[in-house]
């Protein structure tokens, strides 16, 4: 897994957008459409706004499928994934892309997840753009993590330690008013991607790399799968690597 460090959040946004503009780009000339996966989340505001600036994208024939949306909730939500990205993504791209495969997670688990495994390519998605939570989940596969099922979506409850991320970021009131629930994609469809580009800034997500990069790849700790990835870029801020070993950061390339 190649670390790439920016001393900020914009500097780090730009970077991770302009590598994933490269690799659809090259799909899409590849095969005639491509397939992306997009995270949400607070930490990926810089990376988002700058990949609607890339202009020379053919969204016209890029899929987009959506990672995880909380059990319950409306796509007007001020807190819904889906609202997220219609918002800061979809609706700013110079072409709407071929499709978005939203999730939405009113409708019960079995027949959501039904419809949406008919909708998956048959084989690994072009580009997986995701981040790391504060207790190191990838989507919602907080920890322990499920590292082996085949299920494209798992229905999950969201650990304490993720509910209050969310909380803190200001996307509900108060902790209880965050939903317990989830529908997420599973840690392994996640890595039948060719590429993945992962972002991850602030000081609050330092701790969380640490153990993803520095310990061993356990359930306990979800991103530390990402290390058995043949083709993943990890863009961190100078604050979300400032627990690494320097040894880690010169190396590059996590085994």
């Amino acid at each position: 897994m190649r670390i790439i460090l920016h001393p900020d959040r914009p500097s780090m946004g730009t970077a991770a957008a302009a590598e994933s503009a490269l690799v659809l780009q090259a799909a899409v000339a590849a095969r005639g459409h491509a397939t992306l996966v997009v995270a949400t989340g607070s930490s990926q505001f810089e990376v988002l706004e700058s990949l609607t600036r890339h202009t020379e994208v053919p969204w016209e024939k890029i899929e987009v499928f959506h990672l995880d949306e909380y059990v319950g909730i409306s796509r007007e939500h001020p807190a819904s994934f889906r609202r997220f990205l219609l918002d800061r993504f979809i609706n700013r791209l110079a072409q709407s892309p071929l499709c978005f495969h939203e999730i939405d997670a009113q409708q019960s688990f079995e027949t959501e997840a039904a419809r949406l495994e008919a909708v998956l390519p048959k084989g690994n998605f072009d580009l997986s753009m995701i981040g790391i939570g504060e207790n190191a989940h990838v989507a919602f596969n907080d920890p322990p993590a499920d590292f082996n099922t085949t299920a494209a979506y798992l229905l999950v409850s969201l650990d304490e330690a993720c509910r209050r991320q969310q909380a803190q970021e200001g996307w509900f009131a108060s902790l209880e008013s965050v939903p317990t629930r989830a529908i997420s994609m599973s840690v392994q469809r996640i890595l039948a991607s060719t590429h993945i580009i992962c972002s991850v800034p602030d000081e609050r997500k330092s701790e969380a790399v640490r153990a993803s990069l520095e310990g061993p790849v356990l359930p306990q700790v979800p991103a530390s799968i990402l290390r058995t990835h043949s083709n993943a870029s990890l863009y961190l801020d100078a604050a979300a690597a400032s627990k690494l070993n320097p040894k880690t950061i010169a190396a590059g390339r996590i085994a």
